[in-house]
């Protein structure tokens, strides 16, 4: 199989990961914050470690501002419905994701919010004007996709941060695409909220992802329970991180996404990158070639996932094609993100998505390219 969709769950993950998630399961197994006993010491000491690693990916200076949930969905949904207040106003991209403006909807329809929509051009590229024009109306919350799951386009986030200092809005960044991919400063992009994605550019496990928390931000918890912490109150405890952490935390998980983070910083962010750069161009040299092909997003400087239909095939039987004949897995539709369909005009069919991770090769694509030539040439 030649695995072409890293953009919803990366794979195959390093041996490393694999070794950390079996391990802790074999040679810890008890729940961290829990006991005094040396296996519950040895998990919390897991959990610890793998909340260092992210603080120092993401130049967070203190790391129990980072909370784990079970993805980045979850992660959204704490800081969306934890902060934003009845009649306030929530400011976002036209490319967002499905788990951003479900929330958003549902407040529209419980709280009266009002959610205005930032257009970006149909290659998916933001006008940080048209950012500023929305940001006088002095939104309580700003939500941007940091990279595009459809196009690949790459929000300038550190000039719409410094636009929400100036204009009072907390500033929340949806990195599940770019964690792992992008270089990502909390601080330099005045950064209210970030959430991760454990299973995509960090390498770990699906159930893992997280939220970091500006001090001085206190959106209220999605959920309430034991912490192991303050046992002796049935008040949930004030403090970071287990505020926002009842409940048994997935050992394994957090385990294998530290050894993940790991191998992204050993490895290089900037590294990873450029890997995945080259392909993409390559991929979409190769597209160019072929007849009726329709390449969506900006051309250069955007994730390694492309977005492409071609004409007078459809979509889902290039894909199923790919699939039985070269083996070949890809991504088909609208991937959970029918505003950034929209924005693009490929809705309602949406499109055929590729994308890289670290353990694609050029040749793959190479293989790639000569089996679209292949499907498109005949029916």
């Amino acid at each position: 199989m030649i695995y072409l969709d890293n953009a919803a769950t990366t794979f195959p993950k390093p041996p490393e990961v694999y070794e950390a998630a079996e391990g802790f399961m074999r040679d810890i197994g008890a729940s961290p914050g829990r006991s005094a006993h040396r296996n519950a010491v040895m998990a919390s000491r897991t959990v610890f470690t793998t909340r260092e690693r992210l603080a120092v990916l993401f130049a967070v200076k203190d790391p129990s501002r980072i909370v784990f949930t079970v993805n980045a969905t979850e992660a959204l949904n704490l800081a969306i419905l934890g902060s934003v207040k009845k009649g306030g106003r929530v400011v976002v991209s036209a490319l967002e994701h499905n788990s951003v403006m479900r929330p958003l909807r549902f407040l529209e329809k419980d709280r009266g919010v009002a959610v205005d929509i930032v257009p970006c051009g149909v290659d998916g590229v933001h006008d940080i004007n048209k950012w500023e024009s929305a940001l006088r109306q002095r939104p309580a919350l700003v939500a941007v996709n940091h990279g595009s799951n459809v196009t690949g386009s790459i929000a300038p986030v550190e000039e719409i941060g410094m636009l929400c200092r100036r204009y009072g809005a907390r500033f929340l960044v949806d990195a599940a695409q770019t964690a792992g991919l992008v270089p990502l400063d909390i601080e330099q992009c005045a950064v209210d909220f970030l959430s991760f994605s454990g299973h995509k550019g960090l390498y770990g496990l699906q159930g893992t992802g997280g939220l970091y928390i500006r001090e001085g931000v206190d959106p209220l918890p999605l959920k309430f329970g034991g912490t192991g912490s303050n046992s002796e109150s049935d008040e949930q405890p004030a403090f970071l991180p287990d505020r926002y952490e009842s409940g048994t935390q997935n050992g394994p998980g957090i385990a294998a996404l530290g050894a993940g983070v790991a191998f992204v910083m050993e490895r290089g962010v900037r590294t990873i990158f450029e890997h995945g750069r080259v392909l993409r161009e390559a991929l979409v040299a190769g597209l160019a070639a072929l007849p009726g092909a329709r390449v969506y997003g900006p051309r250069t400087g955007a994730l390694p996932t492309v977005a492409v239909t071609i004409d007078k095939f459809d979509s889902g039987t290039v894909a199923q094609r790919l699939n039985d004949e070269y083996a070949i897995a890809a991504r088909v539709g609208l991937h959970c993100a029918p505003l950034a369909h929209r924005t693009l005009g490929t809705f309602p069919n949406g499109t055929l998505r590729f994308s890289f991770g670290c353990f694609n090769t050029e040749k793959e694509v190479d293989t790639l390219c000569t089996a679209l030539a292949g499907i498109c040439g005949k029916k």
